[in-house]
């Protein structure tokens, strides 16, 4: 049976100050990176579902994302489908 992959994108709320972000974005011109203005840093969770991506699966992680991933006071998501890569088979 074909393995689907869901990705939820986990982001602090743009209001919301970044420590980590800012960190990084400090360093970048140390370390030869320049022109860079800003960094925010999030995360990603990979979901691997069983059957078929459907609305009710859908719904279903969205509320997982919501009840569980994130923190929704501070934090936004989103989740969409990963297509397989050619050749890919579990």
């Amino acid at each position: 049976m074909p393995v689907a992959r869901v990705v939820v994108d986990v982001m602090l709320k743009p209001e919301i100050l970044d420590p980590q972000g800012q960190a990084v974005q400090r360093a970048l011109p140390r370390l030869g990176f320049d022109g860079i203005s800003d960094v925010r840093q999030g995360k990603r969770f990979e979901l691997e579902v069983d059957g078929p991506v459907d609305d009710a699966a859908l719904a279903r992680i969205h509320e997982l994302a919501e009840t569980f991933l994130a923190n929704t006071v501070i934090e936004n998501f989103t989740v969409k489908v990963e297509e397989p890569a050619v050749g890919a088979e579990k």
